[in-house]
């Protein structure tokens, strides 16, 4: 279903749980599909031991590629025209995040239309852990 721009007004919210208790393996097979084995993401033993984490954590390309996942499914494939984020805090084994993307305004620029968005990731404490924005083409 495509979005309209007199369907959508400022304040607007979309809102996606993304993941349920991510696991390990879900952050080691990321590791696999992009080729950052960084043992941040991929060895306990060196996180805890050298790094003084208390465990692996996500790799922030791995939940801003879920949150993109969320606007896509919001405002549809091959429409967002620019999307940029913040990486605000680790995301660990166990967490769940809901991510949200919040009307900001909706215009029209040289014919086209389109709608911008704030985006926020949270995990199941509220902690922000993927703040930023996105542009989509919409219709009229």
């Amino acid at each position: 279903m495509a979005l309209h721009a007199n369907q959508l007004k400022a304040g607007d919210t979309h809102e996606e749980q993304l993941v349920d208790n991510l696991t390990r393996t879900q952050i080691v097979q990321y590791a696999g599909a992009s080729g950052d084995y960084n043992p941040l993401h991929t060895d306990d033993a060196y996180t805890m031991k050298i790094a003084g984490y208390p465990s692996v954590f996500a790799h922030g390309m791995l939940t801003m590629g879920m949150t993109g996942k969320m606007l896509t499914n919001y405002v549809g494939d091959g429409r967002l025209v620019k999307y940029g984020v913040r990486f605000t805090s680790q995301v660990w084994p166990g967490d769940t995040l809901v991510a949200k993307a919040t009307v900001e305004n909706v215009r029209e620029e040289d014919g086209q239309h389109f709608v911008d968005l704030t985006v926020s990731t949270t995990n199941q404490d509220g902690t922000v852990v993927v703040s930023g924005s996105a542009t989509a083409r919409i219709d009229p």
